[in-house]
């Protein structure tokens, strides 16, 4: 009677733990500007159309992501200068990311913006992604190396902090790892391409290659997930078991 008990307690513990990491694994960020839950969108604005078959984001959303206009946020905040088209790409392939993508639940971290309730933290980006970024920006002007904490905002624009600088990429960043890990304060992980990480740029009708990303941290022993896995709720209760089963002989 009692190891039905204990077989019954961990076939629930079981299929309470993948529902749980299911939801992980197919999540949208908590922000003004995402869905509640990802799903296929007929539509999405040029440079987001890969994350089409499930999506986070509307058509209307990656329409003002490529304008630069859902948050007010000035890619061309250095006086009497002009973000090149080439790096501006990088930087709309990277919006597109961040309101789009439903693989980045194991990473997500809560805050309290008006912006957002949620952001994502160290999320692998793959090292030659990161690189091509930086390369097609570093003869690009900034004032700041930490965009998302740095700026001065007054009436809804981005201005460059008092006393501050515009320099190149190259003199403000140095390298492509720090340039990743830097600009958008911890959000991205440089990491080998050799090692699991996730792609900005990809062709979604190929499918979308973080998916495998997501599921192997959500399985892995630093996974984030707040439950313990299956294995080790096993042998409690199974330890428990014996224990009390040898009390009683």
């Amino acid at each position: 009677m009692m190891f039905s008990m204990v077989v019954l307690y961990i076939m629930l513990f079981s299929h309470q733990t993948a529902a749980a990491n299911e939801d992980i694994l197919n999540y949208c960020l908590d922000g003004n500007n995402h869905k509640k839950l990802p799903g296929p969108e007929d539509e999405l604005h040029k440079q987001c159309s890969p994350w089409k078959q499930n999506s986070c984001c509307t058509s209307n959303t990656t329409v003002h992501a490529h304008a630069g206009s859902l948050y007010g946020f000035e890619y061309d905040h250095c006086p009497g200068r002009k973000m090149s088209d080439k790096c501006r790409e990088h930087f709309i392939q990277d919006h597109c990311f961040y309101e789009c993508s439903p693989n980045i639940g194991p990473w997500v971290q809560k805050v309290e913006m008006k912006i957002r309730r949620e952001r994502f933290f160290e999320v692998p980006l793959c090292a030659s992604d990161c690189s091509s970024w930086f390369e097609a920006c570093k003869e690009d002007y900034t004032c700041t190396d930490n965009w998302s904490r740095n700026f001065v905002w007054n009436n809804g624009k981005n201005l460059c902090p008092a006393n501050s600088e515009c320099r190149t990429f190259q003199e403000i960043f140095v390298d492509a790892k720090n340039f990743c890990e830097s600009v958008w304060d911890g959000s991205w992980k440089y990491t080998e391409d050799d090692q699991r990480c996730m792609r900005i740029w990809f062709d979604g009708t190929k499918g979308n290659p973080n998916e495998a990303v997501a599921l192997w941290k959500v399985g892995s022993s630093g996974s984030g997930s707040t439950y313990p896995t299956v294995a080790t709720f096993s042998l409690v209760i199974l330890s428990i078991f014996f224990g009390l089963r040898e009390s009683y002989l």
